[in-house]
């Protein structure tokens, strides 16, 4: 493979593109810093196919970067792979209002073919490679000019490995049928609404206090105008106030401006000074939040009752013995939310009822809830048996799951756990803007 010098001008970058634009697909990365901004500074972006690779300095004077953009967001022929690459993503969405397409995550794609869950670059390349990456590099300060050539070599290696890779997990996902499995998981990689930055919706990504109209509307109000700080100060929301802060004003709000020295989390300036004076407005002018607008579920870490939370033990179970079987990461399978809205029952909209995951997973934990399925251990494996089967075998059914405490097993066939017990939490998704 052909490695080029270091690109800091527009003419060899539209020259590699050019090339690149006929391949089948390249492998991308990045490097940028965002410990003290809001904003990523995109400090280095390397590219491949299975030819040449080349490291791009998009802080050299005068380049321009559209060339580079056109081909990762507007060229539908060539696939773009990434590892882990959500925050690449984010930042070539940033510069240029749109995500690539299509695209490809080998992190995603090893949890379809093993039971690997996040696995990292360095754990990657030494499993389908057989070496190990020098990590040397991996915490330098890539904003510094000039990159030094191992910091050059490092940054290459992203792209150069993954692109011999690529084509080998793409036989084993082709051989093992899987492929179709990543299709919605790519596209909502790939979904420009993961990147938006949106002021009046980044309160829904707090841990809600309560479900009260009232403070979930101050919630709102006050995530926005921090939101809207951190954007225009281009530092870290958190640097403005932790979340745990925010929801805590939101819950008990302050009566006056003075009272904001009194909260956990502010520092005694806030009860004069100009940002505790946009905050009271923010307060002042917050709304209750309408029934339209409401969390559908109830806010992450409500109790499931004892009943409901056995149950949701029996599935993360069911899900172990499952994903040791088909060899495939748990997450990928099914998420923590789900598996207690169905111990809650709840199946309307629930993902594990739905496509391959109600093949691979649904059927059997519904079968479970039902009362139909039984956990046994054969050969000092735990395993799982249709209660039909095993009377029709005559051996003895196992013994249900009992605790001691309350004597609860696993429901009958038909019965529903009370509302009253239960209530599904909703998972906070990562914070947009967060390393």
């Amino acid at each position: 493979m052909k490695i080029h010098p270091l690109i800091t001008t527009t003419e060899a970058l539209s020259a590699l593109c050019d090339r690149l634009a006929t391949a089948d697909f390249i492998t991308v990365d990045t490097e940028f810093m965002r410990e003290n901004t809001y904003w990523p500074e995109l400090c280095l972006v390397q590219i491949a196919d299975d030819k040449e690779a080349a490291a791009i300095d998009p802080l050299a004077p005068g380049i321009d970067l559209a060339p580079l953009l056109e081909l990762l967001v507007n060229n539908e022929d060539v696939l773009k792979v990434f590892h882990a690459g959500g925050q690449d993503v984010e930042i070539i969405y940033n510069l240029s209002g749109k995500t690539p397409h299509p695209i490809f995550d080998t992190q995603i794609a090893m949890m379809a073919i093993s039971q690997s869950e996040q696995i990292g670059y360095s754990n990657l390349v030494e499993s389908w490679l057989g070496f190990s990456v020098d990590k040397g590099a991996r915490f330098t300060d890539w904003s510094r000019r000039p990159l030094t050539e191992r910091q050059i070599e490092y940054a290459i290696g992203d792209v150069t490995h993954l692109s011999k890779i690529f084509p080998r997990m793409l036989k084993r996902l082709i051989k093992t049928g899987r492929g179709e499995w990543l299709d919605a998981e790519m596209e909502k990689l790939a979904d420009p609404e993961n990147y938006r930055s949106d002021p009046q919706v980044v309160w829904q990504k707090i841990r809600a206090p309560s479900r009260n109209p009232a403070v979930l509307g101050r919630l709102k109000a006050i995530a926005a105008w921090r939101e809207t700080e951190a954007m225009d100060k281009n530092i870290p929301r958190g640097r403005i106030m932790r979340d745990e802060t925010l929801a805590d004003v939101a819950s008990h709000p302050p009566r006056e401006q003075h009272d904001l020295a009194k909260v956990r989390g502010l520092s005694a300036g806030w009860k004069d000074n100009d940002i505790g004076r946009r905050l009271m407005q923010a307060i002042a002018d917050a709304k209750p939040l309408p029934d339209a607008e409401l969390p559908a579920r109830a806010p992450r870490g409500a109790p499931l009752g004892k009943e409901g939370a056995l149950v949701a033990d029996l599935l993360k179970l069911l899900l172990k013995i499952r994903s040791r079987e088909i060899d495939i990461a748990s997450r990928l399978l099914a998420r923590s939310d789900d598996l207690e809205a169905l111990a809650a029952g709840q199946r309307k909209g629930n993902p594990l009822l739905e496509g391959w995951r109600f093949e691979q997973f649904g059927r059997d934990a519904l079968e479970l809830v039902e009362g139909k399925l039984a956990f046994a251990v054969v050969k000092g494996r735990l395993k799982m048996a249709h209660i039909d089967d095993i009377a029709g075998s005559g051996e003895d059914a196992p013994e249900p799951v009992v605790d001691d405490e309350d004597g609860f097993s696993p429901p009958d066939a038909g019965d529903e756990v009370a509302d009253g017990d239960v209530a599904a939490e909703t998972e906070a998704p990562a914070e947009t803007g967060a390393d």
